[in-house]
């Protein structure tokens, strides 16, 4: 589900990016003052993990805040991964395209939807999001469960389609029974998704993940 765009030669010469993390986290609460003005807020069981911020691909400014639902042994149930993203003025005919998504609508805000599946052992595009996403869990320590089950919500603030917002939700799914491969298209157990995906949106909607433009 990773961003797939292939990466362009003219990526090395574009200027370098200060790559500090603009947005703030404040407990459970991540608050960006602008593109877009936003606080999303995330159960207060959710521990911090860090951030993360770099040029995607050459061309994609993306800060990536991370947290998690752990046991003592940082084993994950729940993943909550906040993500800011804008293309740089250099590439201005790069647009965000999810007409194939979803659409849900969260306290007014229109958000593109997906879910997957995925088992740990998936290979990663090197520096994509998800690769950054392993790796800053793993520097902190953490295990990512061997199959989990996947919400994308993403928001796109304005109508050129440049920037986005996106809040991932994840959970463990070895209290479903099932692994990845079974239930992914074509898997042995692939009729039981469609009851198990809804139940997961729910709880990502209902109890989860909750934001506010302000």
């Amino acid at each position: 589900m990773w961003k797939t765009i292939a990466m362009l030669a003219l990526a090395c010469a574009l200027p370098a990016f200060a790559m500090e993390p603009e947005r703030t986290v404040s407990g459970t609460s991540v608050t960006s003052t602008h593109d877009p003005r936003m606080r999303i807020d995330l159960p207060s069981t959710a521990k911090y993990v860090g951030a993360d911020r770099w040029l995607l691909l050459g061309f994609d400014d993306c800060e990536m805040h991370l947290f998690v639902d752990a046991d003592a042994d940082k084993r994950i149930q729940r993943l909550y991964w906040v993500q800011f993203e804008a293309y740089i003025p250099e590439r201005p005919e790069l647009h965000h395209d999810y007409s194939a998504s979803r659409r849900i609508t969260i306290n007014g805000l229109e958000f593109h939807l997906d879910t997957w599946v995925q088992s740990a052992d998936e290979p990663t595009e090197k520096d994509s999001d998800g690769d950054h996403q392993r790796r800053l869990l793993a520097a902190k320590g953490y295990q990512r469960p061997a199959n989990g089950m996947y919400v994308r919500l993403v928001y796109l603030p304005d109508a050129e389609q440049r920037k986005e917002v996106m809040v991932i939700y994840g959970e463990d799914l070895a209290p479903t029974g099932f692994t990845a491969a079974q239930l992914r298209e074509k898997g042995t157990a692939h009729d039981r998704w469609p009851a198990i995906e809804k139940a997961l949106i729910e709880r990502a909607l209902e109890r989860n993940i909750i934001v506010r433009t302000f």
